[in-house]
C-alpha cells in the first residue's frame, strides 16, 4: 500500500472514535499493551510525560514540548485528534512522521492487528510510542485521548505527569459529576511520580490529593503556585505578568497561543517546567521564553483563538464543551468584542452536551449553523432548531467554509467571526481561501 492507501486502511478498518463516538472506546488496555508487546515493549525506551484533563491538554502539551525542543532535548510529541493531516498526531521537534514510517509500521503490524483488533486510536498510540523508540528522542510529551485510567496511553510510566482541570465532557464514558470525571483523569497518577494540577475545584481537590497520597507522588497546585496579572491581548500575542508566590518573583510572558484562558495553562506549564529540571531537564530562560512566544511555528499547534484574518478578524477556536465556550466568552469579553457584531459559525458532534454549550451562547449573535462531515456530527439543521429554543437565530450550512463565506458577505470590517463547537468542523476550514 502507498500513503494514501494506508490511511484509508487504518480509518476504514479500525472503530475511530473521531467519527463513531463511544462504540469505538475500549474500557481496559489490553489491546494497546498486546500491541505493544508485539512490538517490544517500545513505552519502555524512552522518558515520557504524561498529560490529561477536560481542556487546555493539548495547548499544555504543545507549549512543555517547545520548550524542550528549543532548550535542545530531542522532542517527541503525540497528541489528538489531528485537524487535516492524520501525522500531526505523532511530531518529534515538530516535524510530523513520515509518511514511510506510517505506511511500514501498518504493514509490520497488520498481522498482529488484525489478531488483536485494536481501536485506531489503540494502533495509532502503538505507532507513536514505536516512533519514539526507534528514534531515539530524549523525553516525549504524551497526551491522553480522553480519560486517563483507562486511556490506551496509560501504559507509560512517565517521569512527570499533568492534569490541567475538570470539567463536564464524555459523561457517557467518564461519569457524571466532576469527582468521578476527576477520578478517571488520576488514573495518570503513578507510583512516585511527581504530578501537576493545573486548576482544581473544591469538589475535585480532594480526588487529587488522596490519590496522590495513595500513590506516594509529589503534588503541586499550579493555580496556587502561580498567580496572573497585567493581562494584554492583542491580535497575534498575549502578555502577561506571572508571580511565583513561594518566591515572589514576578515575570513577564508573551505567548503566541493568545487566548486569555492560555494564562491558566501557563501556569500549568511552568509548575512543571520547574519539575522537570528537579528530573535532570535543565532549561535555560532564554529557551522558555522564546518557545512560549513561538510554539505555534515550533510545533505546528493551531486551533486555538487562531486569528486567520483581519477586517473582519476571522478566529477558529475548537472549544467544544461548556468549560471550552466559557473560555471563549471570557476572551470576548476581554477583548470588548459587541455580542451585536458577533457572528458565530457552529457545528457540534451529537453526543456533547449540546442544550448546556447552547444555553451559554448571547442571543444577540447572528448565528450560521454547520457541520463537520463525519459521522458523529450533529445536522446542521437539527443543531438550527435546537438553537432556536435558546433564542438563537440564523440559517444553516452542509459546509463549514460556506457558512464563513456567508458570514463574510454580512460582516463589517470591525466585526468578529467565530468559528467553534468542534475540533472537525474547525479541521474542515481551508484557511487559505479566508486570508
Amino acid at each position: 500500500m502507498n500513503y494514501e492507501q494506508t490511511i484509508e486502511y487504518l480509518y476504514s478498518h479500525l472503530p475511530m472514535f473521531s467519527r463513531v463516538g463511544a462504540v469505538a472506546y475500549k474500557e481496559d488496555l489490553h489491546n494497546t499493551l498486546a500491541l505493544c508487546r508485539s512490538l517490544d515493549d517500545p513505552q519502555h525506551k524512552f522518558k515520557s510525560i504524561h498529560i490529561a484533563g477536560t481542556n487546555g491538554k493539548g495547548s499544555t502539551s504543545h507549549m512543555l514540548a517547545a520548550i524542550l525542543q528549543q532548550a535542545g532535548y530531542k522532542t517527541g510529541l503525540y497528541t489528538s485528534p489531528h485537524l487535516r493531516d492524520f501525522r500531526e498526531r505523532i511530531r518529534i521537534n515538530g516535524e510530523m512522521i513520515s509518511k514511510d514510517f506510517v505506511v511500514d509500521f501498518t504493514e509490520r503490524t497488520r498481522h498482529s492487528s488484525e489478531a488483536i483488533e485494536p481501536s485506531f486510536f489503540e494502533l495509532t498510540v502503538a505507532m507513536a510510542f514505536d516512533y519514539f523508540a526507534k528514534e531515539k528522542v530524549d523525553i516525549a510529551v504524551i497526551e491522553t485521548g480522553l480519560g486517563g485510567r483507562l486511556d490506551s496511553t496509560n501504559i507509560i510510566t512517565p517521569i512527570l505527569s499533568v492534569i490541567t482541570n475538570i470539567g463536564y465532557d464524555h459523561m457517557n464514558i467518564l461519569g457524571n459529576t466532576l469527582p468521578a470525571i476527576a477520578m478517571e483523569k488520576a488514573g495518570i497518577i503513578k507510583p512516585g511520580v511527581p504530578v501537576v494540577i493545573g486548576e482544581y475545584l473544591p469538589e475535585t481537590k480532594a480526588v487529587f490529593l488522596d490519590k496522590a497520597h495513595r500513590e506516594n507522588a509529589r503534588l503541586v497546585f499550579a493555580q496556587d503556585k502561580y498567580h496572573v496579572s497585567e493581562l494584554s491581548y492583542t491580535i497575534q500575542t498575549l502578555q502577561c505578568n506571572v508571580t511565583d508566590t513561594e518566591q515572589k518573583i514576578t515575570e513577564a510572558f508573551s505567548l503566541d497561543l493568545n487566548g486569555i484562558y492560555q494564562s491558566r495553562n501557563l501556569c500549568t506549564v511552568l509548575a512543571a517546567e520547574g519539575l522537570l529540571m528537579e528530573a535532570g531537564f535543565p532549561i535555560g530562560p532564554e529557551a522558555e521564553k522564546f518557545a512560549l512566544a513561538h510554539t505555534k511555528s515550533l510545533t505546528g499547534l493551531h486551533g486555538r483563538w487562531d486569528v486567520i484574518r483581519e477586517n473582519p478578524v476571522i478566529v477558529l477556536d475548537v472549544a467544544h464543551n461548556p468549560d471550552g465556550i466559557r473560555q471563549l466568552l471570557e476572551q470576548l469579553k476581554a477583548i470588548s468584542m459587541p455580542v451585536n457584531k458577533l457572528h458565530i459559525v457552529m457545528g457540534m458532534v451529537n453526543d456533547k452536551d449540546i442544550s448546556t454549550v447552547l444555553a451559554l451562547l448571547p442571543v444577540e449573535a447572528r448565528y450560521y449553523f454547520t457541520n463537520a462531515h463525519i459521522p458523529r456530527a450533529l445536522h446542521h439543521e437539527t443543531l438550527k432548531l435546537k438553537a432556536l429554543e435558546f433564542g438563537l437565530k440564523g440559517e444553516s450550512y452542509d459546509e463549514v467554509n460556506q457558512a464563513i463565506k456567508a458570514a463574510l458577505g454580512i460582516a463589517g470590517p470591525d466585526e468578529l467571526i467565530l468559528v467553534c463547537g468542534s475540533v472537525f468542523v474547525v479541521g474542515e476550514v481551508r484557511e487559505e481561501s479566508f486570508r
